[in-house]
């Protein structure tokens, strides 16, 4: 079986490579995110180049879509475009790999990035492949900053309302966003007990751990009658005590001695995770 969780930190220093070429990028949020999207896109999800125009593919929107690198990433490991291309055109004039996702590519479902739009999206995705009686699933990744947007929760309330099943959202819990503390700029309590009082069923997990994640996947599948939130809890930075838990890593490019630091500190995650 192939290594899920060495391929995350190769894929990490994908990103890198593209945020110092591109001069530009997400990078705390990219690496916080990038298992959970190695564990929907090589575990869980029915997405690939060859069944991207058929109807009854699951479907994927990337809500906080200010983290487009990590999903460039992901996607170019899928096959759905040279990874070496990204790196290349990354946030270039006239490029189509811009700084949030950019539906003119393939295997990007909607232009994302606006915070709080992707869960009322999904939500009537989801509410369409149930009137179609579609067996796809529809999967949203936000940001734990994102929570503060009243449209997330109008979405949380919906999706439970219509009982959808084959919807399944993930909150990237890194604790931080751009501005400093998730906690200290609009705390969420207990967010568990909140997706909990508004119907729906919560799954909270380390959110770096593939294993732990595909398990929480597979789990949400089987869930009847409501939808499923996954809590993943993440470190921003993930991979490199450089930007780990930093804030001002939420938007920097590493300098070279940075760069370096942070590319030998993931080439040595990955090969710790090849060695297991």
């Amino acid at each position: 079986m192939e290594n899920l969780k060495a391929k995350s930190f190769a894929l990490r220093q994908d990103v890198v490579r593209m945020i110092k070429a591109g001069k530009a990028g997400h990078i705390g949020g990219d690496m916080s995110v990038m298992d959970v999207l190695v564990s929907l896109y090589f575990h869980e999800m029915n997405i690939s180049p060859e069944n991207m125009d058929d109807p009854g593919r699951d479907k994927f929107v990337m809500s906080k879509g200010h983290c487009v690198e990590a999903l460039y990433a992901v996607l170019a490991a899928k096959g759905f475009f040279p990874i070496e291309q990204v790196i290349k055109e990354y946030s270039q004039f006239g490029s189509k790999f811009i700084g949030h996702p950019n539906n003119k590519l393939p295997g990007i479902e909607m232009n994302s990035g606006s915070l709080g739009h992707g869960l009322p999206v999904c939500v009537g995705m989801a509410l369409a492949e149930k009137m179609n009686k579609s067996q796809a699933r529809v999967y949203t990744v936000m940001g734990d900053g994102e929570l503060a947007e009243g449209s997330v929760w109008e979405g949380a309330m919906a999706a439970s309302h219509y009982k959808l099943d084959n919807l399944c959202a993930v909150v990237d819990r890194n604790r931080l966003q751009i501005s400093g503390s998730t906690e200290d700029v609009m705390h969420h309590d207990d967010l568990a007990a909140r997706f909990a009082g508004f119907g729906w069923n919560v799954i909270s997990v380390d959110g770096n751990n593939v294993d732990a994640l595909n398990a929480a996947f597979d789990v949400a599948k089987t869930v009847k009658g409501k939808p499923s939130v996954v809590i993943a809890n993440t470190t921003k930075g993930c991979g490199s005590p450089v930007m780990e838990n930093k804030a001002p890593w939420h938007h920097k490019v590493p300098s070279e001695e940075e760069y370096n630091q942070i590319m030998s500190d993931l080439e040595e995650r990955k090969e710790a995770a090849l060695h297991e």
